[in-house]
C-alpha cells in the first residue's frame, strides 16, 4: 500500500508540479527581501530608496557612505542590517572592503572589528555575512562574531555561502534569533528578467512553507535587480504574499529545523 501511495504521489507531481504541495494561497504568506552591499556609491541605491518595496537594507561597514545610507534607510522606514565582510575560501581580498574578519586575526581582534562594524552602521538591528565561506566554517571565529551580535542585541542571517556553516548551530546555542537565506535573486550577470524569475521562485518557496528569504544586491547590476523585483511584485500579490522586514520572520514561535538549513541548496557562492 505504501509503495502504491508513493507511485501515485509521484505521478501527481509530474502532472501538477509543486501546486499540490503549496499551502493555502488564501492566507498571507510572508517573504523578506534583503538587499546587500549598501554603503558605497553604486547603482541601485537611489532606486531602492525611492521605491515602495519594503526591503531590508544590508549595509557594508566602514565605507564612505555607510553611516549616511544606513541613516537614510532608517528615516525612509527600511529595516537596517550590518553586511559583515568575512574571508571566503576563494576570491579577492579587495572584495571584502576595509577591516574584514579574516582567519589570521585573534579572537580579541575579531570581536573588536565586529563592534566597530556595528558602530559604523547606525540603526542596525541584524547582521548577515558578506562572502565568508572560510570563516563560517570555523566554529571558534563564528562564535566570537555571534557573541558580539548577542551582546549588541542583533539577529543573525546566514547568507548561505557554505553548506558547512556553523552559524545555525552557534546561534541556536546562544539563543540568538536566526535564519538562513532561501534563494539569491541576482548575480553579477543577472538581467531584470532573471531577477523576476527568481522572485517567482521565492514566492513559491513561501507558498510551500509559509515564509522565505531572498537576497539581492546593489552594485554593478543594481538597477536590473530593482526592475526585476518590481516586475515580480504582481506575482506575490496574486498569491497573497506580503514582503516584511527581516525581523518579522524571526518570531520565537517559528520552528527552526537545523537539518533543513544544512541542506546542500546552500552551496558555496562568492557573496
Amino acid at each position: 500500500m505504501k509503495r502504491q501511495w508513493i507511485i501515485l504521489t509521484t505521478l501527481l507531481l509530474c502532472f501538477f508540479p509543486l501546486e499540490g504541495v503549496f499551502a493555502d494561497d488564501k492566507q498571507n504568506h510572508r517573504v523578506a527581501i534583503i538587499i546587500d552591499d549598501f554603503g558605497g556609491d553604486v547603482k541601485g541605491v537611489d532606486s531602492f530608496f525611492s521605491s515602495n518595496i519594503p526591503i531590508t537594507v544590508a549595509v557594508m561597514p566602514f565605507l564612505e557612505q555607510s553611516k549616511q545610507q544606513a541613516t537614510n534607510a532608517h528615516e525612509l522606514g527600511f529595516e537596517v542590517m550590518v553586511h559583515l565582510p568575512l574571508e571566503p575560501k576563494k576570491g579577492k581580498k579587495s572584495w571584502l572592503g576595509p577591516n574584514p574578519i579574516t582567519s589570521d586575526l585573534s579572537i580579541e581582534e575579531v570581536k573588536k572589528r565586529v563592534h566597530l562594524a556595528i558602530d559604523s552602521v547606525p540603526f542596525a538591528v541584524g547582521l548577515n555575512n558578506h562572502m565568508g565561506s572560510k570563516i563560517v566554517e570555523d566554529e571558534e571565529i563564528t562564535r566570537a562574531i555571534l557573541e558580539v551580535a548577542k551582546e549588541r542585541n542583533l539577529y543573525v542571517i546566514d547568507s548561505g555561502t557554505s553548506n558547512k556553516s556553523y552559524i545555525p548551530k552557534v546561534a541556536d546555542e546562544l539563543g540568538i534569533p536566526w535564519a538562513v537565506r532561501d534563494i539569491f535573486l541576482d548575480d553579477t550577470h543577472s538581467s531584470s528578467g532573471h531577477v523576476t524569475t527568481q522572485m517567482k521562485k521565492l514566492a513559491n518557496i513561501a507558498r510551500h512553507k509559509g515564509t522565505a528569504i531572498g537576497i539581492g544586491h546593489v552594485g554593478v547590476k543594481g538597477e536590473e535587480t530593482v526592475k526585476g523585483i518590481q516586475n515580480g511584485l504582481g506575482y506575490l500579490t496574486d498569491h497573497n504574499i506580503i514582503i516584511v522586514p527581516m525581523s518579522h520572520l524571526l518570531d520565537s514561535e517559528i520552528e527552526k529545523n537545523l537539518e533543513d538549513f544544512w541542506h546542500p541548496r546552500n552551496k558555496e557562492v562568492q557573496s
